[in-house]
């Protein structure tokens, strides 16, 4: 049977086993000890000030890296991988003057993932997906960054719909299977992120799954806007995830709880 041109649905898969996704790709870009001149190509050039540290343009600059991160997941096991997109909005990227990119740059790597996610589909002969990676921007729309201002947001609800939108549509447009708001540390944002794909989705012939991971902050078992992981779930159960889960923020030991 050949997977890529007859692929089980992934809900399918879900009835039948625990499927696995794939781990940090921070962590894993920081091996190979990167400059700056990694985080450059011609399109780059003109760029002011320091791009080090941008980890998803390397889906540009540096594809073999990625494409290696990716390939060492799924012949781990993974059954998931997610796209080199944490970042890539406009309001994340607006910290390198690369607002206008963020269409390239999600392209790029969700071709990348799905890449090798076909090549180890045909050469292993299993199924595997990717998931595009919606991070949670470096910004808040429930609570102001200044003390001094309480009334204050650095990004409205609308700003943040209109950037979660944008990376959707390229992310699907790249191949993705699902997509994944990862990193929630503000319900607001979620609710934004998932408004965002509800609204693009019904611009499709078939919705795509969604998966939905939180962060929670602290041992009192909240996220960063102080909503337990109960009122989390009510905040967005209406949107019908496939699944909602944490990441790893507070490693096994202190989520146990948690969950």
């Amino acid at each position: 049977m050949n997977f890529n041109n007859a692929k089980p649905h992934i809900l399918d898969l879900f009835a039948e086993r625990i499927l696995f996704l794939d781990g940090a790709m921070g962590t894993m870009i920081q091996q190979y000890k990167l400059g700056e001149e990694d985080f450059r190509d011609a399109s780059f050039a003109d760029v002011k000030g320091d791009l080090k540290g941008n980890n998803d343009i390397l889906s540009i600059t540096r594809p073999d890296i990625i494409e290696d991160i990716h390939r060492s997941f799924l012949e781990a096991g993974a059954d998931m991988i997610e796209t080199n997109t944490f970042s890539s909005t406009t309001i994340a990227q607006a910290d390198y003057a690369l607002g206008h990119r963020v269409r390239d740059i999600n392209l790029a790597a969700a071709k990348l993932a799905r890449k090798v996610a076909d090549e180890i589909s045909e050469k292993e002969n299993r199924p595997t997906f990717v998931a595009g990676a919606i991070g949670p921007t470096n910004r808040t729309a429930s609570m102001s960054p200044d003390v001094n201002r309480p009334e204050y947001r650095a990004a409205s609800y609308d700003e943040l719909y209109k950037a979660y939108y944008e990376q959707t549509e390229a992310l699907v447009e790249g191949g993705v299977d699902l997509l994944l708001p990862e990193t929630v540390f503000d319900t607001l944002n979620l609710k934004a992120c998932l408004h965002a794909i509800a609204d693009f989705q019904d611009t499709l012939e078939e919705h795509l799954p969604v998966i939905v991971s939180v962060t929670i902050t602290d041992q009192s078992g909240r996220t960063l806007s102080g909503q337990t992981v109960e009122a989390c779930w009510n905040s967005i159960r209406h949107a019908k995830p496939l699944c909602v889960g944490l990441n790893c923020a507070l490693g096994a030991d202190l989520m146990k709880p948690v969950y």
